[in-house]
């Protein structure tokens, strides 16, 4: 098969497009034609080096969480799924034609979602779920504030915490006041603007998306006995609110949920937006498109 291979930690550069042996198939697992993978901010940060230490990559490697296509073959073990279903997955080295997945990481594609557009879905979408879910443990009822709102982790948190009878407040930059009003929430703030902030009603619940100072900030507007859900860990001032519950949230694979996400989309009730489509071979491009901030999901196509 063909992959993207990576042979040292650097710039997007140190991507390249090479053969690779075919992965092998164990007990427990499909073998996938690869339709699609995207880029996540984890593939960046792990290809610069900047995770050596906390998800190191063993060279020569292959980077990629997000996957659909076609099932090829099934392992041992593996039941209710069949050559040439079509699935999404969270997996592993999925920047090639062909990857493995563990049978209970895949979900098979709703009718109505495109292939190659579900490769969008399965970290972000996972993890706005488990925001809601285990993170910031959503009541209807409840006011949360998500930070990073209009980014495509932040759309999943607004969904399912409005799926879950929450009111949602969506933090954004001044700059994106406007586009955050299509979101559908109950209000924005400008997360970016000290006095809009302090001028916010006190909130059960915060998921925060973005980190920094802006973290900060949201965190001592949460009310004692509330909880401080976030994908980037604790904010640096967490000690001077000790009753606030903060979270630190790492998604994990979850067929079940990723059908929940799958669903939404294809029934367009959740919106993720696609910034752009590079061939597989041209990932390092897609790697650049994703550092320079692209507005939404940029997507790897076989």
């Amino acid at each position: 098969m063909k992959a993207v291979i990576i042979e040292k930690y650097g710039s997007p550069e140190v991507l390249q497009w090479q053969d690779a042996a075919d992965p092998v198939l164990h007990d427990g697992e499909v073998l996938i034609r690869v339709a699609a993978s995207s880029v996540n901010p984890f593939d960046i940060k792990q290809r610069s080096g900047q995770y050596k230490d906390f998800a190191p990559v063993t060279f020569p490697g292959i980077l990629g969480y997000d996957v659909a296509g076609t099932v090829v073959k099934v392992g041992q073990g593996v039941s209710g799924f069949v050559p040439r279903d079509r699935v999404f997955a969270h997996a592993r080295a999925a920047y090639a034609e062909l990857c493995v997945a563990a049978v209970q990481d895949i979900a098979k594609l709703p009718q109505g979602l495109d292939l190659v557009e579900a490769a969008a879905l399965p970290t972000v979408g996972l993890t706005g779920y488990q925001v809601v879910e285990r993170g910031a443990m959503v009541k209807r009822g409840e006011t949360i504030l998500v930070t990073g709102a209009l980014g495509s982790v932040g759309r999943a948190v607004v969904f399912f915490a409005q799926s879950r009878g929450a009111s949602v407040i969506a933090g954004v930059r001044k700059t994106q006041f406007g586009a955050a009003k299509d979101l559908g929430v109950d209000d924005v703030v400008a997360v970016d603007d000290p006095n809009a902030l302090a001028k916010l009603p006190m909130m059960d619940k915060a998921a925060d998306l973005v980190g920094g100072p802006t973290a900060e900030a949201v965190l001592g507007k949460v009310k004692a006995g509330g909880i401080f859900a976030s994908v980037l860990g604790p904010p640096r001032n967490a000690t001077h609110y000790p009753q606030v519950k903060v979270v630190a949230i790492q998604a994990g694979s979850n067929a079940a949920q990723l059908l929940l996400v799958g669903q939404a989309v294809a029934a367009g009730k959740l919106k993720l937006p696609i910034a752009a489509r590079f061939p597989l071979s041209q990932a390092a491009k897609a790697h650049q498109a994703v550092e320079n901030h692209a507005a939404g999901k940029v997507l790897l196509v076989v």
